[in-house]
């Protein structure tokens, strides 16, 4: 029996798929399939449960442009290869930590690496101002345990387990970033044997990233969504990734446009720093023009287009795509 919450809000691997199908007229394929990726009710959770909504921003019904408001299940959509080369790539979409962003920055990004032969999970993390007990370490809690999923099952889908890599963006990017220099942290308690694999990534590209938490440099929304309206200055030392590079961190790719007005670039340019004071392999890409939030499609037109071809020749030349 399926109750409305959980027909809702998709509790169930069987609820999760049919809210997020794609819109008719949409042009590209849906997720070939879902993960969840708690057994039962997510660790710390509020009660009552967020209530999921999904809303579309788009007014053109080939180009959609959903959301998702609250997130209740954390979860991941998956973009299954027709000829996989087993390559993986989990991805963060962004949204300021208010919602999780769908088409965008997640199926179609999903879609484009599936095309090109890479397994592709769009992850559906809980958002940090919700009332999880975890609170700031919630998302990163989630990216922890879809990296740990996606080695426990690589076998039976074709990937191998050391060639799963972490693509964020914005806010997604300060999710996939958390991951990348936080992999090893403790945020939540063991539930079975995918606990016991690393969550490290073997590569980062984290796009137009929300990186810094110091009020000078951060995005202001995302900032006090996951640390709230008045952080102390361990909070935001702790939740910066740039001043927490381990020396075991994976090889980033870095992008940014120098005329984002929505996150400074400055965030780029400190996670780069940081990176490089530890030794770790990154490449910068710097573009003049092309604001934020631009995905794939919305890159059309610009020199920033070419963004995915740059970061898939990086990718493969590291042996990762």
């Amino acid at each position: 029996m399926i109750d409305r919450r959980t027909a809702i809000t998709g509790l169930g691997l069987a609820a999760a798929g049919p809210v997020l199908a794609r819109p008719a007229g949409d042009p590209l394929p849906g997720p070939s399939d879902w993960i969840t990726l708690w057994p039962g009710t997510p660790p710390g959770a509020p009660a009552p449960l967020p209530d999921e909504q999904i809303v579309e921003r788009s007014a053109d019904p080939a180009r959609p442009d959903r959301i998702m408001q609250s997130v209740a299940a954390p979860r991941m959509a998956v973009f299954r290869p027709a000829n996989p080369n087993g390559a993986a790539v989990l991805i963060a979409p962004g949204g300021g930590y208010r919602h999780v962003v769908i088409d965008k920055e997640g199926f179609e990004m999903g879609h484009w690496l599936a095309e090109r032969g890479v397994n592709a999970f769009v992850l559906f993390y809980r958002l940090p101002h919700q009332g999880w007990v975890s609170g700031p370490d919630t998302p990163l809690a989630d990216a922890q345990r879809a990296m740990r999923l996606i080695r426990r099952n690589a076998a039976a889908q074709g990937i191998d387990p050391a060639r799963v890599s972490v693509m964020g963006f914005s806010a997604g990017s300060h999710v996939a970033a958390s991951l990348t220099t936080g992999f090893a942290r403790a945020t939540y308690a063991p539930h079975d044997d995918a606990d016991r694999l690393s969550a490290r990534p073997d590569a980062a590209a984290l796009i137009y990233p929300v990186i810094a938490m110091d009020a000078a440099l951060a995005h202001p929304g995302s900032r006090e969504r996951l640390l709230g309206a008045a952080p102390r200055a361990d909070q935001e030392l702790a939740h910066s990734p740039d001043r927490n590079v381990p020396a075991d961190a994976p090889p980033c790719f870095l992008l940014h446009a120098e005329d984002d007005d929505v996150v400074p670039v400055g965030n780029t340019l400190a996670m780069r720093d940081g990176l490089k004071a530890r030794g770790i392999a990154v490449d910068t890409h710097l573009y003049a023009a092309g604001g934020h939030g631009f995905g794939i499609s919305r890159a059309a037109g610009k020199p920033v287009a070419a963004w995915p071809e740059t970061w898939l020749a990086w990718a493969r030349a590291k042996g990762l795509a």
